[in-house]
């Protein structure tokens, strides 16, 4: 199991654009890999899970990866997520075996 730990900082959180960017690049890959926020966890790879949880600007996300190309998976979502998910992330905590 890998996991990254992220603070959003964009003034509108994770709304359908960004959304869909980590959903469609999560659903390239094998392992199963979820989004933690306070509490909850949802399938990365469901548009509806991601938005259901109402992510904002301040909020902590964790993204846990388990599988056979969970690092993979996880260093092409820190990609998506750093190349500007809707603004700059504050947090990035590597936890676990990813790096």
């Amino acid at each position: 199991m890998s996991t990254i730990t992220y603070v959003i900082t964009d003034p509108v959180g994770i709304h359908a654009r960004p959304a869909t960017l980590l959903v469609n690049t999560a659903s390239k890959y094998e392992a199963e890999i979820r989004l933690e926020y306070k509490g909850k966890g949802v399938n990365l790879k469901s548009i509806l899970g991601v938005m259901s949880l109402g992510i904002r600007q301040g909020d902590e996300i964790v993204i846990v990866a388990r599988g056979i190309d969970e690092t993979e998976a996880l260093k092409a979502i820190d990609e998506v997520i750093q190349a500007g998910l809707g603004g700059p992330l504050v947090i990035r905590e590597e936890n676990e075996s990813f790096s």
